[in-house]
């Protein structure tokens, strides 16, 4: 037999012994007469302990302990399993069961994509998280749902559908901020829209409402003038009580001179019912103002102030031409005026310059005076107390030769005169003592400074007075029966 001992030994045993150990090298010895453990497996489950040494033998030297590592080809413990230790191979079980039962199959697209994941998810991990955190187990990202077909046509078609609606937007809007077809069809479109739209109505024209003409008196004028060929005269005589009237040429224009003062003081009360102007308030004369001529304030320093209703009362009192150009100054200027004249129905009548008019550019006639003083009579134009302050004013008329001078005692009269070297005029409101009340105009064009213009214009005078004078003027003709009298109108645009 063998020395337990010494594996070198000569063999030493019995016949059987003997052959047994002449066996083949590739066929193993008996376990049961081996005293060498089996060798364990790479990564294997299970390490037997050496039995003990039977009697006699002496007990092998201790080891030191080695890792199950040193039983790998090339370590320290190559072939000598025997000093596995207990927590090696508890250490090896963990190892193998840690390992996966199976691999996924790489072979189909869906496991590739999953690997491809949990790879990318444990390099973001690494790289993203700190790191205590970085060798922490999470479980493996839940693979994405796969879309099918009919869910990306889906998803595409309602994609194009909100690009197309963008688009659409964005078209229209460019169109229509760019439409060149708006522009051919613009002024048809318009002409379309004037005949659509019904036209405001345009405001009432005020008029003096008139009834028969008074024949004989407008005979006696027509002698009148008749005399005097070198003068154009136009005459207007109004019965406020019965509307008759008279017409001699009174649509005619003429230069008007300080006549044109009446309709600007008119303006001016206007103005003054509607809150525009103050009677208080002041006016600054300033150089180009300044008139020449027929007034007073021309004589005052530039920058001299007055006050609204002063300056009103010198324009028509003394005829100051200074103070109508700061009138026309306050209420807008010629042009607007003009605009404000033809309101009134008064067609003859307009301011081309500042005063003094010396060649006659602004024009009048008769008929446009004498109806707007009958209309601000009537009160159609002003209010009740504009209407006695202006009238109040023309009755302080400083010059009294033209018309006052065919009245009678007792009369009043409230007018306005005018006269430059080729015209001359008067224009006005009588109150008789009787109480009759009548309106009357004459203007003339004359050669320069003719006095029998102005002879005319008393004479006229005094014969309209003398007609209304009379207790019952008969009628020069009698309507028939059921006919209908024609009613004129003035101050008609």
């Amino acid at each position: 037999m063998r020395d337990g001992n010494d594996p070198n030994a000569p063999f030493e045993g019995n016949a059987s012994e003997e052959k047994l150990s002449q066996r083949p090298i590739s066929q193993p010895p008996s376990r049961r007469l081996s005293h060498q453990p089996r060798p364990i497996q790479k990564g294997g489950r299970r390490s037997t302990r050496p039995e003990p040494p039977s009697r006699g033998q002496k007990a092998s030297t201790p080891q030191p302990k080695r890792s199950i590592d040193d039983s790998r080809p090339g370590s320290k413990t190559d072939g000598d399993p025997s000093r596995v230790t207990r927590r090696d191979r508890r250490k090896a079980g963990r190892r193998q069961s840690e390992k996966p039962d199976r691999k996924p199959d790489p072979s189909t697209k869906r496991n590739q994509a999953d690997l491809r994941r949990q790879k990318r998810s444990v390099r973001d991990t690494q790289f993203s998280k700190p790191y205590s955190t970085q060798h922490a187990v999470r479980p493996a990202a839940k693979p994405a749902r796969p879309r099918t077909r009919s869910a990306a046509a889906l998803l595409y078609g309602t994609r194009l559908l909100i690009l197309g609606v963008g688009v659409g937007v964005i078209a229209g809007t460019i169109l229509s901020v760019w439409d060149p077809a708006s522009r051919f069809t613009a002024g048809a479109s318009s002409e379309k829209t004037e005949q659509a739209t019904p036209t405001p109505p345009t405001p009432e024209v005020p008029t003096l409402q008139l009834g028969e003409e008074i024949l004989p008196l407008k005979t006696q004028l027509q002698a009148l003038t008749a005399q005097q060929p070198q003068l154009t005269a136009g005459v207007m005589v109004v019965d406020l009580d019965t509307n008759t009237y008279l017409n001699l040429n009174a649509a005619t224009p003429l230069p008007c001179a300080s006549t044109i003062k009446l309709p600007v003081l008119v303006a001016f009360f206007e103005d003054v019912d509607a809150g525009k102007i103050r009677l208080d308030e002041l006016l600054t004369m300033r150089p180009e103002l300044i008139a020449t001529e027929s007034g007073e304030m021309q004589y005052q320093p530039p920058g001299s102030q007055f006050t609204a209703l002063e300056t009103a009362t010198k324009m028509i009192t003394i005829s100051d031409n200074t103070a109508t150009n700061l009138l026309i100054d306050r209420l807008g200027g010629k042009d607007a005026l003009n605009q404000r004249f033809q309101s009134w129905g008064l067609t003859s009548t307009a301011i081309h310059n500042l005063l003094p008019d010396v060649e006659g550019t602004n024009t009048s006639s008769s008929q446009d005076l004498v109806s707007l003083l009958g209309l601000v009579s009537n009160g159609k134009l002003l209010s009740m107390r504009s209407r006695d302050r202006l009238l109040d004013i023309m009755r302080h008329t400083v010059t009294n030769t033209l018309l006052p001078s065919g009245l009678g005692e007792g009369a009043t009269i409230a007018h306005k005169t005018g006269n430059i070297g080729g015209m001359t005029g008067d224009v006005g409101l009588v109150d008789m003592p009787s109480g009759k009340r009548y309106l009357i105009g004459v203007m003339v064009k004359r050669p320069r400074n003719d006095d029998h213009g102005e002879e005319l214009i008393r004479q006229a005078s005094r014969i309209t007075y003398q007609y209304f004078s009379q207790p019952a003027p008969n009628p020069t003709s009698t309507p028939s029966q059921g006919a209908v009298q024609p009613r004129s109108k003035i101050a008609q645009p």
